[in-house]
């Protein structure tokens, strides 16, 4: 049986303390040397945003039976991969954003040099975080270094970047659409969700339906991420408004329209409700983030 009075706000306030403690502990602080580059990760690193990749991953490991707790290390490695990601994103050379989470985006805020060499720290920092820090059988914890990688690297986040890329500006159909945002987002949530509960001693065919959700909740957040990009505002979305339409990116909207793009985001929401039909209550938290996602306004 599932929870009805299951609240997704409570929730994510709770563990979002934890995660933030999390990541005060495995990060270096501001005065370590090199200063710059500390001061710069803690930046970004502690400038807000929602946490969703170490979420779902406290949710992941919940939903088989286990404990948050447990998988803290991998949930601040997590979102240490996705801050890197932004603020490689945000560079000049690729997105060009001035703002990120409401605030200057790091190579605003400090050279860009030393934007740049601090994604690549908290990029490499977060498999040591994981290596070092996170308990479990060996085995689990060599899968969920591989997983992460696998999905932040050139078959995941970074291909479908680059594929991002090369598509601006051309002609692209619905096929590549969904591969480039399967990869660039939903990779990485996905893996955010299934590392949990691969470290909780998931069975296959329980992997197998995590996974599925994931995908799916990968998904919707992207499209409706291209909505966003449309219809909000630089002050709500803490980020500017209308940049994909300046590079003439590859959108759901643009290949769809706004109204079945938005039809299409439900839709994957509803396949990810789906793939937990064999869970209890314990996946209430994955069956709330995945009305989350197309209810957000930011």
């Amino acid at each position: 049986m599932t929870d009805p009075d299951f609240d997704l706000d409570t929730y994510a306030a709770r563990w979002s303390e934890s995660i933030h403690a999390a990541l005060s502990t495995y990060t270096p602080p501001a005065d370590a040397p090199p200063a710059v580059l500390h001061e710069a990760i803690r930046y970004s690193l502690f400038a807000g945003g929602k946490r969703l990749r170490p979420l779902l991953c406290v949710a992941g490991a919940e939903a088989v039976g286990g404990t948050g707790e447990i998988v803290l290390p991998t949930a601040a490695a997590l979102e240490m991969i996705h801050t890197f990601s932004l603020i490689h994103d945000d560079l000049p050379a690729l997105d060009n954003d001035d703002l990120r989470r409401g605030i200057p985006t790091l190579h605003r805020a400090f050279p860009e040099a030393i934007a740049i060499l601090a994604g690549d720290a908290l990029h490499t920092l977060a498999f040591a975080v994981i290596a070092t820090h996170q308990t479990g059988s060996a085995d689990a914890v060599l899968r969920v270094i591989r997983l992460l990688a696998d999905a932040c690297g050139e078959r995941g986040m970074v291909g479908g970047q680059v594929d991002d890329i090369l598509h601006e500006r051309q002609p692209i159909d619905a096929k590549t659409l969904r591969s480039i945002h399967e990869r660039k987002t939903g990779a990485l949530l996905s893996a955010s969700l299934l590392s949990g509960a691969v470290l909780s001693g998931a069975t296959p065919a329980q992997e197998a339906a995590l996974t599925r959700c994931g995908e799916q909740i990968g998904i919707a957040f992207q499209i409706v991420d291209d909505i966003l990009d449309v219809t909000g505002d630089d002050a709500t979305l803490g980020k500017p408004a209308g940049s994909d339409e300046k590079l003439d990116k590859a959108t759901y909207p643009k290949l769809f329209g706004l109204d079945e793009s938005r039809r299409l985001a439900h839709q994957a929401a509803e396949n990810a409700e789906n793939a937990l039909t064999g869970f209890g209550a314990s996946a209430d938290p994955l069956r709330a983030f995945a009305r989350f996602v197309v209810q957000r306004n930011t």
